[in-house]
């Protein structure tokens, strides 16, 4: 969180952090703080050929790493915590906040995620996030906006009763 802080303050960028109770998806957070799901940015590691990227997401969102591949131009997985737990020091594992340029990764941002004048993230942490204007996080990570990301809301399967 210290390196996160410190470059938001450096830039002079007005932001919140918010502490709540331990949680460890976006939707519990939204929950948790009294956030639209929408608003909440999560952020996801994919392995794009053969470098690690960010793709950052509304909390209800999934990645659809077809058309994720198709904006990168190279085949795209998500990647494994195992993969990637080293390329985040200072963060606990799963709430690295989206700001690659503060570890070396590109961003790719889902096009839905820009409406908002608003985002939440977690900032290093499973008890705190930052609230900040998406313009400022815009200008201050330069990610690559694309249309990869879906809502997930079929219901779940059920088999016929004999």
């Amino acid at each position: 969180m210290d390196r996160l802080r410190e470059f938001l303050d450096r830039n002079n960028i007005k932001y919140t952090v918010i502490t709540h109770s331990k949680a460890y998806t976006a939707l519990e957070v939204a929950a948790l703080v009294h956030v639209p799901g929408r608003n909440v940015a999560k952020t996801i590691i994919v392995k794009a050929g053969e470098k690690f990227a960010m793709a950052v997401l509304p909390a209800p969102h999934h990645v659809d790493t077809e058309a994720l591949g198709k904006a990168v131009g190279t085949k795209v997985r998500l990647a494994s915590e195992a993969e990637f737990q080293d390329l985040f020091p200072g963060c606990e594992l799963g709430a690295m906040p989206p700001f690659g340029n503060l570890y070396g990764l590109p961003v790719w941002v889902a096009e839905p995620l820009t409406s908002d004048e608003e985002i939440v993230f977690n900032c290093s942490t499973h008890t705190a996030v930052v609230r900040m204007g998406y313009a400022d996080f815009a200008r201050l990570v330069q990610p690559r906006v694309a249309s990869f990301s879906r809502v997930s809301c079929a219901p779940p399967h059920k088999e016929p009763v004999a």
